[in-house]
């Protein structure tokens, strides 16, 4: 786990860069509402805002992730008066967060804009729990978001725009079709609903001061899953991630946080782990969390090692909650969301041998838009089977099989590649084979892909001659590996991969 997280490859140093980046934009943020007088409470919001400017806003394009930003102060301040208005009404005040969780999930539903607007939703109501805001303190606060949002989105589209050099990521949308409970993000909209009012019954038993805890805790293992069991393996890595911070915080928050220089670096390190470990571990970036949230409460001057004892039962309550929510209320199984993102993964796959081909016959075709596409699709499929192939799962028969998949599937990934890079030589030329061999490759994809067709009987075996063009070796590659995906896809029955 600590090598997967801090010795992972980082081509183009991209998680350095967003990580080093975040610190610099937080950083300004909080020394501009220093320099202008704001109180300790300001600043520790518009830190937080910044924080989620930075590291939410994940539109494809940079002029979409410049609107979403401008878009965050519509949601986030509102929700904070609502937060502050309802401090002293508990009831309201539960209900009305409950709502804000509800529509924050639900607005996944319209992609990477709806996703940013309903986690700084929920982060503005939380933090004014943790920061018990009151009325009074708004203005104040809404100037401090404000400003701070405005830092970060200097650096970002300013100082450190380093996405506008490279092309736009390939935009992948989740499986959310279908209308009503039928459709997955009205389903864990409700599940979501449902696991937080767990979490915050349960966790006002522990602390009727600390019970938002168990909230977020519940909220952040709903983020970015999708099936039952996604969820319950990012609820695991949640409480596991918050365990390993505690041990540090005793062993660093406890003594250093009275120092305020030795604290703000801890803080900075801290926020540059959360950054740089996010896309490869969440168990790590939950460490680093939990270190900075030790030390923002030794600044706030109430850190004390009940409190982070408190932290861990408060974590765990909610994912259990967020367990309890997807296993029993409207369950996503892993199987129809691994079934839905294989068979895209497998869509692209053909996509970019036809692209390839057009390209070869001289057609105006650039099959490389859609090799990172497939790259994209293939993340989603190994988050997808994470649950079977994860070390604690008992289910092995289906883990081998999963890992079968996942072999399988890179090893086309491995093949497009080439194909792709084949077809961009401008000194390649048309083979008559070629046609042959795509209509192959189209022939096994939709055996694949549409259950009356048995792969086993649609793929001829090449002939030995044919290996000697690199782009006919390419293909006949990735007919053979489709034809082997048949094993794990269908041969002991498709509806047994997931559950």
């Amino acid at each position: 786990m600590l090598k997967r997280a801090f010795v992972a490859p980082d081509p183009g140093r991209m998680r350095l860069r967003f990580a080093s980046r975040a610190v610099l934009g937080i950083g300004l943020a909080v020394a501009l509402c220093g320099a202008l007088g704001h109180s300790l409470v300001a600043a520790v919001t518009g830190g937080l805002a910044a924080l989620l400017a930075l590291f939410t806003v994940t539109d494809p394009t940079v002029r979409g992730q410049a609107v979403t930003t401008a878009l965050l102060p519509a949601v986030g301040l509102p929700v904070l008066a609502l937060a502050a208005l309802l401090h002293d009404i508990p009831l309201a005040r539960d209900l009305a967060f409950l709502g804000v969780v509800g529509a924050g999930v639900y607005a996944r539903r319209w992609g990477p804009r709806g996703h940013s607007l309903g986690v700084f939703g929920f982060m503005t109501f939380f933090a004014a729990q943790f920061l018990h805001t009151v009325p009074g303190q708004l203005p104040e606060l809404y100037a401090a978001v404000l400003l701070s949002l405005g830092a970060a989105a200097a650096v970002r589209f300013g100082v450190w725009c380093y996405e506008r050099r490279l092309p736009a990521p390939a935009a992948v949308a989740a499986p959310t079709g279908g209308t009503g409970l039928r459709r997955i993000t009205t389903r864990q909209a409700v599940q979501a609903t449902v696991g937080a009012g767990f979490a915050l019954a349960a966790g006002q038993l522990l602390s009727d001061q600390r019970w938002y805890w168990a909230v977020g805790a519940t909220w952040w293992v709903f983020v970015a899953t999708t099936s039952r069991g996604e969820t319950v393996v990012r609820g695991f890595r949640r409480f596991l991630g918050t365990v390993l911070g505690i041990v540090l915080g005793f062993a660093v928050a406890v003594p250093l946080h009275h120092d305020p220089v030795v604290a703000a670096a801890v803080i900075a390190v801290s926020v540059f782990g959360i950054f740089y470990t996010a896309h490869v571990s969440y168990t790590w970036m939950m460490l680093a969390v939990t270190v900075m949230a030790s030390m923002l409460y030794g600044l706030l001057g109430v850190l004390d090692p009940a409190l982070l004892a408190l932290r861990v039962s408060e974590t765990a309550v909610g994912a259990l909650g967020a367990a309890l929510a997807v296993l029993l209320v409207l369950p996503v199984t892993t199987h129809s969301v691994t079934e839905a993102w294989v068979e895209r993964a497998l869509r692209c796959v053909h996509a970019c041998t036809a692209e390839a081909a057009d390209r070869l016959a001289g057609r105006d075709a650039d099959p490389a838009p859609r090799v990172a596409e497939l790259e994209a699709v293939l993340g989603r499929v190994r988050l997808s089977l994470a649950p079977l192939v994860h070390p604690l799962s008992p289910l092995r028969h289906r883990k081998g099989r999963a890992r079968q998949v996942l072999a399988l599937l890179d090893a086309c990934a491995h093949e497009v590649r080439g194909l792709a890079s084949v077809a961009a030589d401008p000194e390649a030329s048309h083979d008559a084979r070629l046609a042959a061999a795509c209509r192959r490759v189209e022939s096994a994809v939709e055996a694949l892909t549409v259950p009356a067709r048995h792969p086993h009987s649609v793929v001829a075996a090449p002939h030995p001659a044919d290996a000697e063009l690199p782009v006919l070796a390419h293909l006949h590659a990735l007919e053979r590996t489709l034809v082997e995906l048949a094993v794990p896809l269908r041969g002991a029955g498709r509806a047994t991969l997931g559950a």
